[in-house]
């Protein structure tokens, strides 16, 4: 009994996510590549503000208590050149990918419920909803010509059960009119608190109690088209 729930426990850790210092470490590969310039140039920094603190602590003769206090100072400016320098390849390297703004979404910090996939047709045009304090956000990934159809329609499905509930929309892109991936958290972040915790709650409930209305592709999908993670099982349990 005592194999078997080992091997249980192997089979169940197999699937389990690198810890942080290998995650880290792959992140610097990626950004490395990307941008050979960056990890040295956050080292540098970070010596050169510790050996500053190490000269102040030469010249007033307090040869322990400033270098102590200028270590972690060191580490936390070059960690935060470094994880600023991570986020823009991120960014660069998910520009004009399908499926570049649900990753964003996906990763975004604090009380934001994200559904990806509410909408999509043949051509791999999809929208996505976010409900957060703001209210509803329905974000748009595709042909802005013919996301307008699309998030239209989601618009009115949603506005079913929002009522008064501010209802944003963008699409997600370099043309006009287009919200950048660079730029989307940040857009959607600085939008107005129009809700508190509980009418956040409240308004996720009442449209998760709304019908899927996806539309589905009819007829072949375009070859070499895949759908963002979200939608694949959507798609699969219809």
């Amino acid at each position: 009994m005592a194999k078997k729930s080992d091997t249980t426990s192997a089979g169940k850790g197999g699937e389990k996510q690198p810890g942080r210092l290998k995650q880290i470490g792959m992140v610097a590969k990626v950004v490395h590549q990307q941008s050979p310039r960056t990890i040295p140039l956050a080292i540098a920094v970070a010596v050169v503000i510790f050996a500053v603190f190490i000269g102040i602590g030469i010249w007033t003769g307090s040869w322990i208590i400033w270098p102590l206090t200028g270590l972690p100072i060191a580490f936390l400016v070059g960690f935060i050149m470094f994880t600023r320098s991570a986020q823009k390849v991120q960014y660069k390297m998910l520009d004009g990918r399908l499926g570049a703004g649900m990753a964003i979404l996906e990763n975004m910090r604090g009380n934001w419920v994200v559904e990806p996939g509410v909408a999509a047709n043949k051509q791999m045009d999809v929208v996505h909803r976010v409900v957060g304090r703001p209210g509803v956000i329905l974000v748009g990934e595709g042909d802005p010509h013919r996301l307008r159809g699309l998030i239209a329609g989601e618009k009115k499905r949603v506005a079913r059960v929002a009522h008064d509930t501010p209802i944003y929309d963008f699409k997600v892109g370099n043309g006009e009119d287009q919200v950048p991936v660079s730029k989307l958290q940040r857009t959607l972040v600085k939008l107005p608190r129009n809700l508190d915790k509980s009418g956040t709650a409240e308004l996720n409930y009442r449209l998760k109690a709304l019908p899927a209305a996806m539309q589905l592709p009819k007829g072949p999908m375009p070859k070499g088209a895949k759908l963002p993670k979200g939608m694949r099982g959507k798609m699969g349990g219809d």
